[in-house]
């Protein structure tokens, strides 16, 4: 009989190491909150002393409320440790037009890709039904409240609503390195994690070629049956170890630097974004998130358009900042190559978070596709390692998948930008650098809207609803439904009224960001 798989080593912390750490112990040493006397799994989580978390991954998907939940940690401990606001999707800036002034006061074009779906999509797809009226209403606004409520800088939930429940579908603004802080903490404490602090000096292989020890500084030798590379771009098991080759996406995807800054409020009540903002810029784009006592910004470029300085020079003109406070911000300068693996799951090792790709920032799909693997090795851990081949050749097909869709979901919002005057957006629109994939649907999309039957698996990362946002907030072209029955347009007609109505009353009722936040920090929400 196979010996069962028990001894789990992760190697690497930041935010992958810990979620991949606690969902495992969650799903199986954990029952109604209470660690078992007798643990399945041992999970032992080396992480260097001297790596520091990178400490930008500051915005999350919904996804996030469900893993802390599983996880077991307190909405309102999180928020109130980790400076986390509330976040309802992404607003972007000036991408479909050229604009003269590319800086924060400079919001007169944009879009939401919310997070809540369509209104009544379990009904009916309303987009289809909209596009006759695109010239007089958003299809965000149209569809969802969330266009209009972001707007107001409102909150998508009321303090009276249980945790992790919600009015309209939220994720995070956090600080990502106070997270990792209170993750290893609860996983530690809570779990039954065991954390070593140490260096990994050499990776020992079986005869089988599977990973057998790893050999430490100065804990000695530490064995395992399934290691998890949480390394970071480093990809120390499943890179360096084991040659996974790499596949490099700059070819279809330019940016491959940012610089990063925080930036303190104008005003200790300044309002606080209840959505990211991703304003275009000539070589790339800047996202600006609201914490509640600062705001994380940042700009995406690419070094095969612009320089350094010249990137420098564009963050601080966005920020309005004159040179001689320039000097005081000092930027964090960070470079990436963007690609993934060719696969993420090796013998008996599979890579979570950057050390299994990273492609950029946009749309904040890392953090989620951690949660993805994490959560599906911890419903799918191989009983034994005469199976774990089985597994871990179904997961990599999904994993390759995922990374397809995110890399057509990502360019697609620079193929449609009409933006001319910068040869990085032209460049963008080049043939060459579109996938053959993401050709076809555009093609099909200008004669019918994104729908499911255009997504051939299940549980996509981004469904037919957040192509129709994007196309649809870039102007896309598709053509009109010629035939439409009546009772269909009828049901349109009052899912579009009943979004309207829905939208005047949470309107009225709902708190600004920064009002609930205050409240969360004084009373919280109530558990169920």
């Amino acid at each position: 009989m196979q010996k069962p798989i028990t001894q789990i080593v992760i190697v690497g912390g930041g935010t992958a190491g810990w979620i991949t750490a606690g969902l495992l112990a969650a799903e199986h040493n954990v029952d109604k909150g209470v660690l078992a006397h007798d643990p399945k799994l041992t999970i032992t989580l080396i992480e260097s002393p001297d790596v520091a978390t990178i400490g930008v991954g500051e915005g999350t998907w919904p996804s996030m409320r469900s893993t802390l939940s599983k996880i077991g940690i307190d909405e309102n401990e999180f928020i109130r440790r980790c400076d986390a606001s509330f976040k309802q999707g992404s607003r972007f800036i000036n991408w479909r037009h050229d604009s003269v002034n590319n800086n924060a006061q400079t919001q007169s074009e944009s879009y939401l890709h919310p997070f809540s779906l369509p209104h009544g999509h379990q009904e009916l797809d309303l987009c289809p039904f909209w596009l006759p009226h695109a010239d007089q209403v958003s299809f965000a606004e149209a569809v969802s409240s969330q266009e209009v409520l972001t707007q107001m800088g409102l909150a998508p939930k009321a303090i009276s609503s249980p945790q992790y429940h919600f009015q309209n579908n939220y994720g995070y603004h956090l600080n990502a390195g106070k997270f990792s802080q209170l993750l290893s903490e609860h996983c530690t404490q809570k779990l039954g994690v065991k954390h070593i602090r140490d260096h990994v000096c050499q990776i020992v292989n079986n005869d089988q070629g599977d990973i057998d020890k790893l050999m430490t500084k100065e804990h000695g030798e530490i064995s395992g049956q399934l290691f998890i590379d949480c390394t970071g771009a480093k990809s120390l098991l499943l890179g360096e170890h084991l040659q996974v080759p790499f596949l490099c996406q700059k070819s279809v995807l330019f940016n491959d630097k940012a610089l990063a800054v925080q930036v303190p409020y104008e005003q200790v009540d300044s309002p606080i974004a209840s959505c990211t903002h991703s304003t275009a810029q000539p070589n790339g784009w800047i996202w600006d998130i609201g914490l509640p006592t600062r705001k994380g910004v940042g700009y995406v470029y690419s070094s095969s358009h612009t320089n350094d300085g010249d990137a420098e020079q564009t963050l601080f003109n966005y920020l309005g900042v004159a040179s001689a406070a320039a000097d005081k911000l000092q930027p964090r300068k960070l470079s990436f190559n963007p690609g993934y693996r060719a696969k993420c799951w090796q013998n008996n090792c599979i890579a979570i978070g950057m050390a299994a790709g990273f492609i950029e920032p946009l749309e904040a799909s890392a953090l989620a596709l951690i949660e993805w693997t994490a959560s599906t090795l911890a419903q799918q851990l191989p009983p034994n390692r005469q199976v774990m081949d089985t597994i871990a050749a179904r997961v990599n097909q999904r994993y390759q998948v995922h990374w397809q869709q995110i890399i057509d979901f990502l360019k697609l919002h620079y193929v449609i930008s009409q933006r001319e005057v910068d040869g990085y957006w032209r460049d963008h629109r080049d043939n060459q650098s579109i996938p053959d994939s993401l050709q076809a649907q555009l093609e099909l999309w200008r004669y019918q809207v994104p729908s499911q039957q255009d997504i051939s698996y299940k549980e996509a990362l981004f469904p037919a609803a957040s192509f129709q946002y994007v196309l649809y907030g870039m102007g896309f072209n598709t053509q009109l439904p010629t035939h439409v029955k009546p009772s269909m347009q009828q049901l349109a007609q009052r899912l579009f009224n009943d979004n309207q109505q829905r939208t005047k009353a949470l309107s009225n009722n709902l708190l600004s960001n920064r009002a609930l936040l205050e409240k969360v920090a004084q009373y919280g929400f109530s558990k169920l």
